[in-house]
């Protein structure tokens, strides 16, 4: 199969800590590439979670939300608060007071 050049622009530290840690791979950061675009066109996407910083919330993720928390707090077995006790724990979390 014939061979093609790809020339990447990157951090200078970020290639120096990528180079090293390839190497600890037992590979060159031309292997490294190689394994991503052979995962890339095999799963036909990337193979790993971009996220933005910023996220929009939908009502839909606070509900998701809401429901771990619901089911965490069942599993440690405090699902029982009462609204002031709720508050007392958010006013605590939010000053930073150990509440344990």
């Amino acid at each position: 199969m014939a061979q093609a050049t790809f020339s990447v622009r990157m951090d200078e530290e970020l290639k120096r800590q990528f180079d090293s840690l390839c190497a600890d791979f037992g590979m060159n950061a031309t292997t490294a590439f190689n394994v991503f675009a052979r995962a890339v066109v095999r799963e036909r996407k990337i193979p790993f979670e971009i996220v933005s910083p910023k996220q929009d919330i939908t009502r839909n993720d606070g509900m998701k939300a809401f429901m771990a928390l619901r089911e965490e707090a069942k599993v440690n077995g405090i699902q029982d608060l009462s609204l002031e006790e709720i508050n007392t724990e958010i006013n605590q979390a939010r000053s930073g007071e150990d509440h344990e």
